[in-house]
């Protein structure tokens, strides 16, 4: 049995929207592994002090999830919904590598991280449809 849509309290997940949602959040993780590798080449050669480093991962992942937003939305509605669920799944993703990195949860995982996460998310998914060519 093919299930197109679903529809909870008036909110519908169709293919597009789940489509949109993992575009977006493959190409988030995408570009903050490669964040994250210059960061560490970066680190290897300057000193940069230890408390800097979290604001910067945080800067991070919001123009990872704004630009994710922007290039993985094409069908343009639903924007706060798929930016939402985009950066939920990628703010647990994230976590689910640094527990496999040998981080613990206690390192890496808050629930303001996926608090966070989510109203970034929903806030790039807004940012996403309202730019650009609009199709429908």
């Amino acid at each position: 049995m093919k299930i197109d849509k679903t529809k909870f309290k008036g909110i519908k997940l169709d293919k597009t929207t789940l489509t949109d949602t993992l575009k977006t959040t493959l190409f988030a993780l995408i570009f903050t592994l490669i964040c994250v590798l210059i960061l560490g080449i970066i680190i290897k050669f300057v000193n940069i002090p230890a408390n800097i480093l979290m604001p910067i991962n945080q800067v991070i992942k919001v123009i990872a999830l704004l630009i994710a937003s922007i290039f993985g939305i094409k069908n343009k509605h639903n924007g706060a919904l798929k930016g939402g669920i985009s950066g939920l799944v990628y703010t647990l993703i994230s976590v689910f590598i640094f527990l496999i990195l040998g981080y613990s949860l206690k390192e890496s995982f808050s629930f303001i991280d996926v608090l966070l996460g989510t109203i970034i998310g929903a806030i790039s998914g807004i940012i996403a449809v309202n730019t650009g060519k609009k199709s429908y």
